[in-house]
């Protein structure tokens, strides 16, 4: 069957009530993005090589969690209970199950735990574990991310960026270990250990899920956070920012503007008629509708096309609710949205009589098209 496709350009746009300003933020770089699409909203210098402090646990749990069980038994040798800064003082020789050193290094950036995790599987040396760090940036086409340690403490080569960051923050939580962890404000461990988080957005800003906190003296207050509000999810990404309140007063800004930039609406309401599609025998034309509602998030200000895509011709007869076609919301050149296009009315194929009648018809027709 012949297939009519029809396109309305720039059918549906939606603008803001009132705009929202542009956020100002006190940091060496910044990013924010919505993880759906992955489509940068706001950015600077977001390709700067910044160190980045403990947001390198995502890397290095990331990397432990594909190679090792959470039950796994990890002990821990002395170059792992000698490591400073924010620790869980694990002590040589311990024992722990791989799961609590997850957490430790997720929840209190634990330095301690993260060089455990690295030499339970490098064997004894994290050399081989900062290999497959670098390894799977690779993969994920980190290509301004260079790992020296497990843990993110200051040390030369070892840097990433706003935009990576991000990136990375987005495929750690594809894995259900860590999108569990990192949205958690304590938790408990072996050695009757209680874990505070650093990550003060979560049970603060609404929609808050995740993700890393990390600071040092060179890197400075640095942070990437994942929250949900108004259909979609944004990552926001500060670093180098000069203090711990500044970072959090900028990322809620950054996060907040950027699902600001957002609204559900309706796409495909029920009693709009798409087409009237000609049918058979030249009776009245079947009009066609959505078959379902559809509610999106979408990009306010931002032209979406609308295609409608049904047959040229109908044969008898047609049912009502029958599909005949698709209606498809396109933002850009991404598919948005699609719904099946359904006949909203029967019709039934014609007696005997009036078929005969319209093929004597079409007879006439064709006899004085020959002498006009």
């Amino acid at each position: 069957m012949k297939r009519l496709v029809v396109a309305v350009a720039a059918a549906l746009v939606f603008s803001a009530p009132a705009a929202a300003a542009t956020p100002e933020v006190d940091a060496r770089a910044y990013l924010v993005m919505n993880a759906q699409t992955g489509e940068v909203l706001l950015a600077r210098d977001a390709r700067d090589r910044l160190p980045i402090a403990s947001i390198t646990k995502l890397m290095t749990v990331l990397v432990a969690v594909e190679r090792t069980k959470p039950d796994t038994t990890v002990v821990v040798d002395s170059d792992a209970a000698g490591v400073t800064g924010s620790t869980i003082r694990l002590r040589a020789g311990e024992r722990l199950p791989a799961r609590d050193l997850y957490a430790a290094a997720l929840i209190q950036s634990a330095n301690d735990s993260a060089v455990a995790l690295a030499e339970h599987v490098g064997r004894g040396d994290s050399g081989p574990f900062i290999v497959l760090m670098n390894r799977r940036a690779q993969e994920l086409d980190l290509r301004d991310t260079q790992f020296v340690r497990p843990d993110g403490l200051d040390t030369p080569g070892h840097y990433s960026s706003a935009l990576d960051v991000t990136r990375l923050g987005i495929e750690a939580m594809k894995s259900p270990v860590i999108r569990r962890l990192v949205r958690q404000e304590s938790a408990s461990i072996s050695g009757s250990r209680t874990l505070h988080t650093w990550n003060d957005l979560l049970g603060e800003f609404p929609g808050a899920f995740g993700v890393k906190t990390g600071h040092t003296s060179g890197a400075g207050w640095n942070q990437v956070a994942a929250a949900r509000g108004n259909g979609v999810t944004i990552y926001a990404t500060v670093l180098g920012s000069p203090s711990r309140g500044t970072r959090n007063a900028d990322l809620e800004e950054l996060l907040a503007w950027g699902m600001s930039r957002y609204a559900v609406v309706p796409l495909a309401p029920l009693e709009r008629v798409y087409a009237r599609v000609p049918v058979t025998y030249g009776l009245v034309p079947v009009p066609v509708v959505a078959a379902r509602p559809l509610r999106r998030p979408v990009r306010i200000g931002r032209p979406l096309v609308e295609r409608v895509v049904a047959p040229a011709l109908l044969e008898l007869p047609v049912e009502k609710g029958q599909v005949v076609g698709e209606l498809r919301v396109y933002d850009r050149k991404r598919v948005l949205a699609r719904t099946p296009l359904v006949a909203a009315e029967s019709r039934g194929e014609p007696g005997l009589l009036d078929r005969t009648g319209w093929y004597a018809g079409r007879a006439v027709d064709n006899v004085g098209s020959w002498f006009s």
